[in-house]
Formats: C-alpha cells, structure tokens, sequence
C-alpha cells in the first residue's frame, strides 16, 4: 500500500480532529465499540498501554505509602444518599440494580460510580484508634457512569481507573496528602506520558460533588481543548461524620479523621492519542508504548535475516527494551507504515547490506531522519535513545502548550484565545455568575487555579470588571 493511500484510512488531523481521533482508536486496535451503547472492548494493544500506565502508577503509589485492596461494585443505595452533595452530584450518572435472581430487590444497589461511600462504610468497622491512622488505601477497578455522550477513552459509560481513598487525624496531613499525590500524578506525566500539565485548584462549581477542595491536572490536547487528566480530593470530615467513622486520639477524646480521594482513568489513553498524535496516528511515548522497537527485516526471506533480526530482538529484549520482529509477508513499506500508525517509538531496519556491514538503520517516529549505527550501538544505546525520544516529546508538547496559553484581561480577548484553540490565563472574581456567564456565551470552563496567585487582588474580573480574588485558566474541554 502506498504511504499516501495508507494514511487515508485516517481522517486528516487538521481538518476533522474529532474524527481523526475516532479512526485512530480503531485503526490501530486499541479499542472496538461494546454491545452496549457507550461502552467500549480495550483491545490487547489498548491494555497494553493500560498495563504500562498501571504499573508504573502502582510503583508510585507504594513508594508513598499506600497498598492496594479490592472493593464490591455493588454498593447498597442508601449509601449514596448519607452526603447529600455527593448524592445530587452522581445520581443522574448512577446505573441502579433493583432485581436479581428472578426477584425484586429489598434495597436498590448502585454499580459503583466511584467508591467513598464504601470505603467508608468499612473505614468505619476498621479505624478504631490513632493508630490505624492514616489509612492509606488504593484501589484499581472498573466504574460504571451512565453518560449520555461517549467517546473512547473520554467519556464512556464503563471504564477503568485507580482510587486512592486515604484517612488523616489531622486537617493538615490529609491536605498535604492532597497536594502530594497531585504532584504524583504530575511528575508520572511528564517522566511517563511525556506530557505537560498544569496543575492548581478547580472552582467551587468544578470541584467533586462533597469534596471541601478539588485539585486537578490539565493537559492540554492538539486541537486546544484542555482534558482533565487527574484529580485530587480533600473532603476534610464531609464523609467520615455521615459515616460514623471515629477514633481514639492520643487526648482520650474521639475524633472524626480527615479524608482524601484521589484517581486517573483510562483517559489517560485518550490524552497520550491527542497530545502527540499525528497526521500518521498514534505516537506514543516509550515508557508506555506496548513495542518500543520494532524490527524490520529487509529482503527477509534472503538467508540469514530474519536470524539476524531474532538475534537483535533477543539482545534488546535481555536489556530491558519491548521489541519484536514483524516477520509478516507484507512489503517493507507497509510495514513501516502500520508500526508507525500504531505509534511505535522507533523501528530498526535491518536487510542483507546491513549485516554485511555490521550495522541497523534507525527511524525515530518523532520523525527525524534516519541514521546508521551499528549492531552494538544498536542494543547499548537503545536505553538512551528512548530516553531522548520521551525528552523531545516532553519539550515538543510543552511548547506547543506555552504558545497556546494566553494572558487575558477582557472578554473579547477570552473569545478570542478560546476560539484560537488556547487556554485564556485571567482574574476571576469568584463569582459564579460570572463563571456561568463564560460557559454560555463560549462554552468555555474554568479549568484550575495555578498556586502562584501572586497579583492576583490586583487585577480586575475578566467578566464583570470588579475586584479579581483569582487568577484561573479558563478553557474549552473534552
């Protein structure tokens, strides 16, 4: 197939991003519609990069502290309706469970939406003194949030993420667990996924329906729109006194503990699709990418190819790096085509001439041209390659996000930034008349407070003039 015909098969990325986004997730298999409306089936490939995120979110999470731990999907209704803003905040969303074994149920269950409400209803039979504090509990597992509009990996009415749900015995560490894990995700972001985020505090409005404080990471995607990648939540005692959750402090007294929540999903995905796609597809950041080279054979079925080829995959394998050989009977040039929509990071090249030589031909997908090297710099330096190729994303990604961010003190200058595809940077009173007023007249949202608020007083509401109290990104999102 030729090169031109081949990325036909994907919509042009500056013409119909949505679109593009949609025939990539399927072209290169990382997902395939379920039978039930908004679902989606995650694809070996798909899970693949799901698997790589998990573990290295998993590493973290035990680095600080935390243990995993399993949770039911179903969740007594009741439970719901102990917060009232947590309630009113789910219940359009929440999938409900009324029969089971041909019978009608005695109390309605909930298929979790998220799970605060049963980690505290256990934290209530398990935490009995200061001593059980903090509890440090996280979970991965699947959700089910009834969504009206779907999309893969964006929003779909079953998907995957992890939940951290931890208890404090004082404000102070359960707000510094916040911000900690916050900084987490963070860091995995740009060191993983390659891409940068702007993390700070969401609106009143924005925050997680019965949380005190919600912070959030934003990144920011080709086309303009920001997607919020990552939340972390205080709720303070919002919880845990609806839930009779109290222990023995060192005082004598009982007390109420602290609470935080905190997750990612599998659209994270989607994130790393629309923060370094391109015209020819996925481009995926090594440390996630399920093949992280991909080894070509030229002129294949000549002798001793296609041994040379294992040999080099062994080699590259044995040090560390996901490679494997495509021996299909495909042409070279289709080959080059498929690896680099499905996003791999670099492809070695390798036909008779090469071994003759005692080199390999490499191509980054990050698109530079190619160069030789030879078949030992080939597996010693593959480590370093794939650390340059993550760096020049990370930078590719952050100056497109920097140039795309701009200082705003009017609405015609918020208009214009949104329409332009970038974030608006502006004072904001704190009002949400004005929040509201924003969304309705350019369907942009605020996104987050940064933590330099520094002149923050001393300017002026981009919407109605008075006295500013913030500085918040405002912004159009998935």
């Amino acid at each position: 197939m030729a090169d031109k015909d081949f990325v036909k098969e994907i919509a042009d990325i500056k013409e119909d991003f949505p679109r593009w986004y949609t025939d990539v997730v399927l072209k290169t298999e990382l997902v395939d519609y379920g039978p039930v409306k908004g679902t989606m089936v995650i694809r070996p490939y798909g899970y693949a990069i799901w698997e790589r995120i998990q573990r290295e979110l998993d590493d973290r999470f035990k680095a600080t502290g935390h243990k995993n731990a399993y949770f039911p999907m179903l969740i007594p209704y009741s439970f719901l309706t102990k917060e009232a803003e947590h309630v009113e905040g789910f219940a359009p969303e929440v999938a409900v469970v009324t029969h089971a074994g041909g019978e009608e149920l005695a109390e309605k269950l909930v298929i979790r939406p998220t799970s605060e409400t049963i980690f505290c209803e256990m934290y209530s039979k398990w935490v009995n003194s200061y001593r059980d504090l903090p509890m440090l509990l996280n979970q991965w597992a699947n959700v089910v949030r009834w969504e009206k509009t779907t999309r893969p990996f964006l929003r779909t009415s079953e998907f995957l993420w992890q939940e951290g749900h931890t208890l404090h015995a004082t404000a102070q560490e359960a707000e510094e667990e916040t911000l900690k894990m916050l900084h987490v995700y963070a860091e995995f972001a740009k060191n993983v996924l390659a891409m940068p985020v702007l993390i700070g505090k969401k609106s009143e409005k924005e925050k997680f329906a019965g949380g005190e404080a919600t912070y959030s990471m934003e990144a920011m995607m080709l086309d303009g729109k920001s997607l919020q990648a990552g939340t972390t939540h205080y709720f303070g005692q919002n919880f845990t006194k609806p839930f009779n959750i109290r222990f023995l402090d060192r005082d004598g007294t009982h007390k109420y503990p602290y609470q935080t929540s905190w997750g990612v999903s599998t659209r994270l995905i989607g994130a790393l699709i629309m923060a370094h796609g391109d015209e020819r597809g996925l481009c995926l950041p090594p440390p996630v990418a399920p093949v992280q080279i991909i080894i070509v054979p030229i002129a294949q079925k000549k002798e001793g190819v296609l041994q040379k080829c294992r040999e080099l995959k062994e080699k590259l394998t044995a040090s560390g790096i996901r490679a494997e050989v495509d021996e299909s009977d495909n042409s070279p040039g289709w080959k080059f085509n498929q690896w680099e929509m499905k996003g791999v990071p670099c492809r070695y090249e390798l036909g008779p001439r090469d071994i003759e030589n005692g080199v390999v031909t490499v191509s980054r997908r990050t698109g530079s041209e190619k160069e030789t090297v030879s078949l030992t710099e080939a597996v010693d330096g593959a480590g370093a390659l794939l650390k340059e190729i993550t760096d020049a994303m990370y930078e590719k990604a952050s100056a497109f996000m920097q140039s795309h961010i701009r200082k705003v003190k009017t609405l015609s200058e918020l208009e214009n930034a949104v329409n332009s595809n970038c974030f608006a940077l502006a004072h904001w009173c704190g009002n949400r008349e004005c929040e509201d007023k924003v969304k309705e007249l350019y369907q942009a949202s605020t996104r987050n407070m940064p933590f330099d608020q520094s002149g923050a007083e001393k300017g002026k509401c981009v919407c109605c003039g008075k006295k500013a109290k913030h500085i918040i990104y405002f912004g159009r999102a998935y």
